[in-house]
């Protein structure tokens, strides 16, 4: 390294994540042409020897081999500027009471459990539980290699259709949940928001932290007026920690937009942000009269939706990124 290089501990901090981005690439392509150098030997082995005792283990190699492969083309596709950033996940509950919050709390479960097999860090930024059950929304920050670029495509409405257990006459009923993904920006990603734009609120926090964030208006919750995004975090034990947090993902909610709006100012977006559209959803989870998980994007479809449900999202993660990488 550099003499200096430590001087500047953020700017040092970002080189050495973007090392280990590199890294982590160099290693996986190693490990696969690796494995393919030993399938090759081995079916050489089977064909000089003539025994095909080691088929079983030959076949499981190369399925082996493919999946990889096919992994590691999937992650050259992720080369938006943000792919490879942290990603900010929030769910809110549509309208439908219960039932549609215990849907947002599903859908709560099935990302953290998709970015625990992953091997992303899951942190709860903010929830709001509600009494019966379910709950109305919740932030989630995941840290991981390319966690922007994985779940940025999860973005908008999930419809569940099943029979409510919620609903005494057993009717099958149909809820909604908004999912947004955002990328967790460097603090040298400046945005500039004009104080007269926020409105701020300060509440009581109900998430962890113990006796402290429950007696004291911790929790900040900021509107910028001109767009209508609204912010909030709990998750901290103070306020002015939890209003740095929130102005955070303000910032990085506002420069998503600009860019999926191809725009180069923030004033030109006002008035054009629309969080949830229920007349559009990207995906159905269909629990009766028969099991499917359809994306309406991509066409692609699974009937074991209990898997789904369990954080097996990659045949609709993949099949969108390959879809947008063809256009």
């Amino acid at each position: 390294m550099e003499v200096g290089f430590w001087d500047d501990a953020e700017a040092a901090q970002k080189v050495i994540r973007e090392q280990n981005h590199y890294q982590s690439k160099i290693e996986k392509y190693e490990e696969l042409m690796k494995k393919i150098s030993e399938t090759e030997d081995l079916i050489e082995l089977m064909e000089l020897e003539e025994d095909f005792t080691f088929y079983d283990e030959f076949k499981e190699s190369v399925e082996d081999i493919v999946k990889k492969a096919s992994n590691f083309k999937l992650e050259t596709l992720l080369n938006g500027e943000y792919d490879q950033n942290d990603a900010i996940v929030s769910i809110h509950a549509g309208a439908g009471g219960t039932e549609a919050q215990d849907w947002a709390s599903m859908l709560y479960r099935m990302y953290t459990r998709y970015c625990e097999q992953r091997g992303f860090k899951v942190e709860t930024l903010d929830l709001l539980k509600e009494d019966e059950a379910g709950i109305k929304s919740v932030t989630l920050q995941i840290t991981g290699d390319n966690a922007y670029g994985y779940l940025k495509g999860e973005k908008g409405v999930h419809r569940l259709v099943r029979i409510s257990p919620f609903d005494s006459n057993k009717r099958r009923h149909t809820s909604f949940s908004s999912v947004d993904v955002y990328p967790k920006l460097d603090d040298d990603n400046e945005v500039e928001i004009k104080d007269e734009d926020l409105k701020v609120d300060t509440y009581r926090s109900s998430g962890a932290g113990g006796q402290h964030v429950n007696t004291t208006d911790s929790a900040v919750r900021i509107t910028h007026i001109p767009t209508g995004i609204v912010v909030q975090c709990q998750n901290e034990r103070s306020q002015i920690q939890n209003r740095e947090q929130a102005m955070n993902m303000l910032k990085a909610k506002l420069i998503a937009l600009a860019e999926e709006e191809k725009k180069e100012k923030i004033e030109d977006l006002q008035g054009n942000y629309s969080q949830i559209a229920w007349g559009s959803q990207i995906r159905s989870y269909v629990f009766q009269p028969y099991t499917m998980v359809k994306d309406h994007r991509t066409n692609t479809e699974m009937g074991d939706v209990n898997r789904v449900m369990d954080g097996d999202l990659d045949d609709f993660i993949n099949a969108y990124l390959q879809m947008k990488a063809q256009k």
